[in-house]
């Protein structure tokens, strides 16, 4: 076996799957596909590093999942590569898609058995139908349909690569510098996820688990003057604000920390840190509306929110049913499932002698059942 690096591209959109949740991000039971396709390798192969590219919004996500390195992926599959064979130090590497989740073990034992015999090999399908180009009926023994993993050696993929034409696959890129080429079986089983319809053929795919996940968050805030005063994403009518870096939501502050906190994601505080101008006076809603992007992204769906406003003043009971349609507008889930409670704290403390308001938030999410579509 050589000296071998594995590279899983995990960086796309997933512009073409029709989902709010990235392709990436299908829970496979409990482990999503990048990291279920990462432990289908090196469960029976050994390779001295995995790198897996990320998007920019993930990376630090992902990196809370595996010791795997990660890199931060490009504006292309071309562009992620050459991001990653920055860190290869092997004579080889295997590079496969991450929407190549059922790759056959033989197929790959195949590939890497055959490493010396070309700068890359390359799996591929035959056609078994007519084929039919620029209207000229062509020989389909000549047709091949390549697939990935392929196995290159690093130093002459990573010369092709510098190149600036764009390439769709590795072996284009090392055929147009002169590079050989050597040809093995493919598979039908190696079937990439490029649609919703194409996970009906891998039989490899088990549903996501069924389990709830919940997250709690805290937040406090101190009144300021000359400020509006922002609170469960609505205005209130009141001679003060909240002192905050941001608008100074405090409820909706909660809130992302709680959906945060479900996930294993970490707190609003490391998405947008006090110390960055770019978020000076941030509407809070704006914030939220990313954060439940990125958690419909990664593989979550909402169950329901319940949040707590302690307060001696404002007097909030007015406001609550509109907090409410306006945080389930934005969490796009039925007001039903959103649920606001204001009280006071009896005169006690800091909310007691009205020098603040503090706000306690839970949330209840669960993983995007790809197999109920």
């Amino acid at each position: 076996m050589p000296d071998l690096t594995l590279i899983i591209l995990s960086a796309g959109n997933s512009t073409r799957f029709g989902s709010q949740t990235k392709k990436q991000w299908l829970r496979i039971e409990d482990t999503p596909l990048w990291k279920f396709v990462a432990k289908r390798f090196t469960t029976h192969f050994t390779f001295k590093e995995v790198i897996i590219t990320a998007g920019a919004s993930e990376l630090s996500y992902m990196q809370k999942q595996s010791d795997h390195r990660f890199v931060l992926g490009g504006d292309s599959r071309q562009s992620s590569l050459k991001n990653a064979l920055f860190f290869v130090k092997t004579s080889h590497v295997l590079v496969t898609d991450v929407a190549r989740a059922c790759i056959p073990i033989k197929m790959v034992e195949d590939i890497i058995n055959a490493y010396d015999k070309a700068d890359i090999i390359v799996p591929y399908l035959s056609v078994s139908d007519t084929v039919v180009y620029q209207d000229e009926t062509i020989d389909r023994d000549l047709v091949k349909l390549i697939q990935t993993p392929q196995l290159s050696k690093s130093k002459v993929l990573q010369k092709a690569l510098v190149q600036d034409q764009l390439f769709t696959d590795d072996s284009s890129a090392i055929k147009s510098i002169g590079g050989s080429v050597f040809y093995t079986n493919g598979s039908i089983n190696a079937k990439k996820i490029t649609t919703y319809d194409d996970l009906k053929a891998l039989e490899c795919l088990n549903a996501p688990n069924e389990r709830t996940f919940i997250g709690t968050g805290f937040d406090v805030h101190q009144f300021c003057e000359n400020k509006k005063m922002y609170l469960g994403g609505i205005e209130i009518e009141s001679k003060f604000g909240f002192k905050a870096h941001s608008d100074g939501d405090v409820a909706l502050h909660a809130l992302i920390d709680a959906l945060l906190g479900a996930i294993g994601a970490g707190d609003i505080g490391e998405l947008y840190p006090d110390s960055d101008a770019a978020f000076k006076d941030i509407d809070s809603k704006l914030m939220l509306k990313e954060v439940i992007k990125f958690v419909k992204e990664v593989g979550f769906e909402i169950n329901n929110v319940d949040i707590t406003i302690m307060a001696e003043t404002p007097r909030l009971s007015s406001y609550k049913e509109k907090m409410r349609k306006t945080i389930g507008s934005i969490l796009e889930c039925e007001p039903i499932f959103v649920n606001v409670k204001a009280t006071t704290t009896e005169k006690l403390g800091f909310i007691g002698r009205k020098e603040g308001v503090a706000v306690e938030a839970v949330a209840s999410l669960k993983y995007y059942n790809w197999k109920k579509r």
